[in-house]
């Protein structure tokens, strides 16, 4: 089994590109839980509620920990975009956050490119020039760990085709 993460600034594409993945290689989608939890929220987020969203972000990975079969799962969002929001909201990552990035888990990791148009609403929260400083953050985590990824840029059709290639090459090499 092949692990594929989309990671990158809020408003990037990474859902939309994630299921068009999942339906394009006949394999798995795991969508966003942070989404899902914020938008059911009565009050604005706290340390605890990032701590239920990483925990559950690691569950959803260890579905997929032990299956050894030829299929690709793809993850929409991953858990370095949650130590990135760690640093920024609370200038402190929970160590059994820092364990669980320390042993690699994804195959290839898909940095979404902030190119394509921002489009608000009430869960995002960084938004314009901000997207690029996040990026360059969630690129810095990645090369930190030494992992495999690619940069997906492009509009529409352009961008899932990118993204496409890169998964191609993946499953070529293995």
């Amino acid at each position: 089994m092949y692990k594929v993460a989309l990671i990158g600034p809020e408003s990037t594409g990474k859902s939309e590109l994630s299921v068009a993945l999942a339906h394009h290689f006949k394999g798995d989608f795991v969508p966003e839980y942070a989404r899902n939890y914020i938008e059911n929220l009565k009050q604005s987020y706290t340390f605890n509620d990032v701590c239920i969203i990483a925990q559950k972000q690691i569950e959803l990975q260890n579905v997929y920990l032990n299956k050894n079969n030829q299929a690709v799962v793809f993850f929409d969002t991953e858990l370095i975009i949650t130590k990135v929001w760690f640093e920024y909201c609370y200038n402190t990552v929970p160590e059994f956050v820092e364990k669980n990035l320390s042993e690699p888990y994804f195959d290839l990791y898909l940095l979404c490119y902030p190119d394509i148009p921002w489009i608000p609403d009430p869960v995002r929260e960084h938004g314009g020039d901000e997207r690029m400083f996040f990026y360059e953050w969630y690129k810095r985590e990645i090369e930190l760990m030494g992992v495999p990824y690619t940069i997906i840029d492009g509009i529409g059709e352009i961008r899932t085709n990118n993204a496409i290639k890169a998964v191609n090459k993946l499953l070529e090499c293995k």
